[in-house]
C-alpha cells in the first residue's frame, strides 16, 4: 500500500487516467469503512457533485492546479448548507448560512470539500479526547510495542483531520492553529502540517477560539502538497480585519532551491529536561541530514521560551471567553429545555452544552480579565508575548531557520492524561511560542521511535517566510522517506 499525494492526482486529472467524480467516489467508500471516528459529517452528494463539475471544467479546457482534488475540512469552518459544530454539543444541530473564506477561496479553485472532521470542543485539547462525537483513533495505534489493543490519541485539536489524511481517507485536509493545533497532531500521525504566518488565511468563517493565536493551514504527506494546498487558501480577506494584505505568492516556486549555506538554530531551550531521550536523538539525527545538503548548524537562545505556556493559557483564555460569549442559546445553537427566567436559560444552555474542558477555560480567562486581575495575569501575559517575540527576532539574526522537537514525546493512549490537563497542556511547549509570537511553523515527518511511533521535526522560520519552510521541508523529504510510510490501519491505498 502507497500513498497517494495531491500531486499524484493532480497529475491524474491533468492526463484524464481518472475523472474527478471516479476519485471523489474512491475517498468517500473508504470512510464509509473507517474506524477512526475522523468524520462528524459527510455530505456524499455535495461532494459528487462538485466532481462532477470539475471534470466539466477540466473538460473545457480549466487547468487549475488542484480542480477537481478531494480534501476534509475541519469542523471548525463553516460551509454554506452543512452541519458546522466545532465539535460541541451546543452547535450539534447548527446549520451555517455562509461559508467560510478559506474554504470559498479552495472551492473558487476547484477544490472538493467530502466532509467535516472530528476535532477536539472548540479546538480546545491535545489529543482529539474533548470532542462531544467522541475521540478520534490514530491510525499509527495497532503495531506500536507495548500499546497492543489499545487506542493512541491522534493529537489535537485537528486529530480528526490528522487521522483523516493519515489513515488514507483523504489526500488532504484543514486545520487550525492556535498553540499546536496542526502540527502536534501531525507530528502523531507522520504528517506535514504547516501554520502560516498569523493573518495569511482568513479567520471569516473560522469559529474562534483565540482570535490573536488561530491560524488555518493544510495537513498533508508532503511539503509539496502542502504548498499547493496552501496556494489555494490564503488571500487577503476584507471581512477579516487580521487579515495580511500582501502580494500573491505561489509556494511551490521554491521547493528545490539549493540549502547550501542554509544557517539551523537549535535553541538549547528544546533540548533539555522533559524531551523523551529517544525522541531527542531522532531530532538531532533528523536535524544532521541538512548537514550533507550544505546547510550549517549551531546553538542559539530563545531564553523566555519557558513563559510561553504561562502566557498562553492566561491569554488564550481569555480570549475564549470573550469569544464563546456569544453562544448563549438565544441566537443560534442549542437551548436548554427547562429554565425559570433568561438568566436560568443563560446558565443551563452553557452548563448542558459545554464540555468540562471549554468550561474550564472560560473560566479561567474570566477570571484573568475580570476587575483587579486584568493588570495582574492578562497585561503581564501580553508582555511576555512581546519578549518571547523578541527572543526569535534576535536568533534569527543567527540563523535562518529554527529547528527542533514538535512534541516532548510520541502519541499516547487515550484517557491516559485526561484527568491531568497541566500534562495535556505541557504537549504543546515547543509548538506555542511560534503562536505567541505570530511566526510560521510547521512539523514533518523525521523517524519513529522503538515502539513503532512517528515523530516530528519542527521547523519556524521569520515572518512571512513559508515558502522557505516548506523549501527545506521538501529537499529533506527528497532524501527521507519518513513521509512514505503507511499507517498500518490505513483503508484502501495503491497496492
Amino acid at each position: 500500500m502507497t500513498i497517494t499525494t495531491l500531486a499524484t492526482l493532480a497529475a491524474d486529472l491533468d492526463s484524464g487516467k481518472r475523472s474527478s467524480v471516479e476519485i471523489t467516489q474512491d475517498y468517500l467508500n473508504r470512510i464509509k469503512h473507517s474506524d477512526h471516528n475522523a468524520f462528524i459529517s459527510v455530505n456524499e452528494e455535495l461532494a459528487l457533485t462538485q466532481a462532477k463539475s470539475a471534470d466539466e471544467k477540466r473538460a473545457n479546457g480549466d487547468s487549475s492546479p488542484l480542480l477537481g482534488v478531494p480534501v476534509a475540512q475541519k469542523d471548525i469552518f463553516c460551509i454554506d448548507g452543512t452541519q458546522t459544530t466545532c465539535g460541541s454539543k451546543i452547535l450539534e444541530n447548527f446549520v451555517a448560512p455562509y461559508t467560510a473564506t478559506v474554504v470559498g477561496n479552495m472551492q473558487s479553485q476547484g477544490v472538493i470539500s467530502m466532509g467535516k472532521t472530528n476535532m477536539d470542543e472548540f479546538a480546545m485539547g491535545s489529543s482529539n479526547e474533548t470532542s462531544y462525537f467522541g475521540g478520534v483513533n490514530n491510525p499509527w495505534r495497532s503495531t506500536a510495542k507495548g500499546y497492543e489493543n489499545k487506542n493512541l490519541v491522534p493529537g489535537g485539536s485537528s486529530g480528526g483531520s490528522a487521522a483523516a489524511v493519515s489513515a488514507l481517507l483523504a489526500p488532504a485536509a484543514t486545520g487550525t492553529d492556535t498553540g499546536g493545533s496542526i502540527r502536534q497532531p501531525a507530528a502523531f500521525c507522520n504528517l506535514t502540517g504547516i501554520k502560516p504566518s498569523y493573518g495569511r488565511c482568513s479567520r471569516y468563517g473560522m469559529i474562534a477560539f483565540a482570535s490573536s493565536l488561530d491560524q488555518a493551514g493544510p495537513m498533508t504527506h508532503t511539503a509539496e502538497d502542502a504548498a499547493l494546498l496552501l496556494n489555494t487558501m490564503v488571500g487577503f480577506d476584507a471581512k477579516d480585519s487580521t487579515s495580511l494584505n500582501v502580494p500573491a505568492e505561489d509556494f511551490t516556486a521554491s521547493l528545490n532551491d539549493s540549502l547550501e549555506g542554509l544557517r539551523i538554530g537549535l535553541p538549547k531551550e528544546f533540548f533539555g529536561e522533559g524531551l523523551d531521550s529517544e525522541m531527542a536523538t531522532i531530532i538531532e539525527t533528523a536535524v544532521k541530514q541538512f548537514e550533507s545538503l550544505g546547510a550549517t548548524i549551531k546553538e542559539v537562545s530563545l531564553p523566555n521560551s519557558h513563559l510561553a505556556l504561562p502566557s498562553y493559557y492566561v491569554i488564550a483564555p481569555a480570549e475564549a471567553s470573550s469569544n464563546l460569549s456569544r453562544f448563549d442559546g438565544v441566537r443560534y445553537g442549542f437551548r436548554a429545555e427547562e429554565y425559570s427566567d433568561l438568566d436560568d436559560m443563560y446558565t443551563k444552555t452553557r452548563s448542558e452544552g459545554f464540555g468540562d474542558e471549554v468550561k474550564r477555560r472560560i473560566m479561567i480567562g474570566a477570571y484573568a480579565l475580570s476587575s483587579g486581575y486584568y493588570d495582574a495575569y492578562y497585561s503581564q501575559a501580553q508582555k511576555l508575548r512581546r519578549l518571547i517575540s523578541n527572543d526569535f527576532t534576535c536568533a534569527f539574526t543567527e540563523c535562518d531557520v529554527i529547528m527542533g522537537p514538535t512534541t516532548p514525546s510520541p502519541a499516547f493512549e487515550a484517557g491516559s492524561r485526561s484527568d491531568d490537563p497541566v500534562s495535556m497542556y505541557l504537549n504543546d511547549i515547543y509548538t506555542i511560542p511560534a503562536n505567541l509570537a505570530g511566526l510560521p511553523a510547521g512539523s514533518i515527518p523525521a523517524g519513529f521511535t522503538s515502539n513503532g511511533l512517528p515523530t516530528g521535526l519542527h521547523l519556524i522560520t521569520p515572518y512571512l517566510q513559508e515558502a522557505k519552510m516548506l523549501n527545506i521541508a521538501h529537499k529533506f523529504q527528497q532524501t527521507t522517506d519518513w513521509h512514505t510510510r503507511v499507517a498500518p490501519t490505513a483503508i484502501g491505498g495503491s497496492q
